[in-house]
């Protein structure tokens, strides 16, 4: 068996998470559909409320590795590493795009409100699930390019 080097490791970490990435986010954004399912039921059943919880938590556990450098569980140094100048630049390109995608998504639910009045939690919801998707999918998308090119 041979030992891989810290750089190895970061760039094998570093392509596995731009593959992975767009693929999970998709599922995510699939995801979403469970919460509506729930709340077009007028009686939510228990199991309804562990979704939404689930949601909350997972969309939480996304917005901190996208915020951070992500991988806690590997050493500074190899965190350090696989956050090269790139992936910063693509992190805050992410983040750009989802608060564009967030904001614009705001202001075509205050106009749907118009029509089809939703609750807040609905708003809510589509709100940081439309933004926090787009964020990750840019950034996941933009790490996949540049292992690619590189």
């Amino acid at each position: 068996m041979t030992q891989r080097t810290i750089a190895e490791r970061a760039d094998y970490l570093s392509r596995r998470r731009a593959r992975i990435l767009p693929v999970f986010v998709v599922l995510y954004l699939i995801h979403q559909t469970t919460y509506f399912r729930s709340t077009a039921n007028p009686h939510p059943r228990d199991v309804d409320y562990l979704w939404i919880g689930a949601w909350m938590v997972l969309s939480l556990i996304m917005l901190a590795g996208l915020a951070t450098k992500g991988f806690w569980l590997q050493s500074r140094e190899l965190r350090d590493l696989i956050d090269d100048e790139s992936s910063r630049a693509h992190r805050l390109e992410g983040l750009r795009l989802g608060f564009i995608v967030a904001v614009l998504t705001g202001i075509v639910l205050y106009i749907a409100d118009e029509f089809s009045p939703m609750t807040a939690r609905e708003a809510i919801h589509v709100i940081l699930s439309l933004g926090l998707g787009a964020a990750l999918l840019r950034f996941g998308t933009l790490e996949r390019r540049a292992h690619r090119d590189g």
